[in-house]
């Protein structure tokens, strides 16, 4: 991972997905407005959501002369480093291009997203891949060996640029195996998976909150095959490859986390 002359970082990352989504639906308006419906008020409803992004975006490019209303139920905890508003576009993406027929192909809507967020190419796909460049540089995968994830989520706030701005080169593993990783999942091996998780973002965002620490050692000690941060935080997650063992996990969690979630990888 390197900063680049953009101002982003190179990345390589492994991506896949959970069944853990948030709801959304679209129903066009006699306007040209875009009317974002959200419950949380603290989820911002205007510009700066990426789904409202995502919707002017599509209006811009194709010339949609009808506006848009876009209920948004959210379940995937915010600023969580679980890529929760970039799912959420990407399904503002796909969402548009059925309601106005527009009839575009997947790699058109990824280029799209590319073009308001990093991990948005991902989202539209909704599979698993390896991820390069900023994150908009996919190559997709096999799913992953079948197993549950405990995600906890401690009450604090992670800003992803102010991770990536402290972040150095003394904070990056040499021997992340991303290969190694690959190679699990295309072989479907769930041990060598849980021995090539690595996160070179997890050392900044632990220094800055403790509390990561803190939930890998429980999720370790309450039965999880694995544990690690998930993206830039300060979301972590451990692996099971057994039902009994991801709730002995959630259980070893209480009292030190409210929001706890056991889900199956999906990819």
């Amino acid at each position: 991972m390197y900063k680049r002359d953009d101002g982003y970082h190179e990345v390589e990352m492994i991506m896949t997905t959970v069944d853990l989504n948030d709801r959304l639906s679209f129903e066009k308006r006699k306007d040209q407005r875009i009317v974002l419906k959200i419950e949380h008020t603290y989820v911002p409803n205007d510009h700066r959501n990426l789904a409202y992004k995502a919707a002017k975006l599509m209006m811009d490019r194709y010339d949609i002369s009808q506006g848009v209303t876009i209920t948004l139920d959210k379940a995937i905890p915010i600023a969580a480093g679980l890529a929760g508003g970039s799912s959420d576009a990407a399904a503002t993406f796909r969402g548009m291009n059925r309601l106005f027929n527009l009839n575009l192909s997947l790699e058109t809507l990824s280029s799209l997203a590319a073009e308001i967020g990093s991990d948005i190419s991902f989202c539209v796909y909704g599979k698993t891949a390896l991820c390069k460049g900023r994150g908009e540089q996919l190559t997709h995968l096999p799913k992953p060996p079948a197993s549950w994830v405990v995600l906890a989520k401690p009450d604090i706030s992670v800003s992803t640029a102010d991770v990536y701005g402290a972040l150095t080169l003394d904070d990056q593993a040499d021997d992340i195996p991303t290969q190694q990783c690959i190679k699990a999942i295309e072989t479907g091996d769930y041990q060598l998976l849980t021995n090539s998780l690595g996160n070179d973002l997890e050392k900044v965002t632990t220094e800055m909150h403790p509390v990561i620490k803190t939930l890998k050692e429980t999720m370790l000690k309450g039965g999880a095959d694995a544990a690690l941060m998930s993206g830039s935080g300060p979301t972590v997650y451990g692996l099971t490859s057994k039902e009994r063992q991801a709730k002995s996990v959630v259980n070893a969690l209480k009292g030190c986390c409210k929001e706890v979630y056991m889900v199956r990888l999906l990819g």
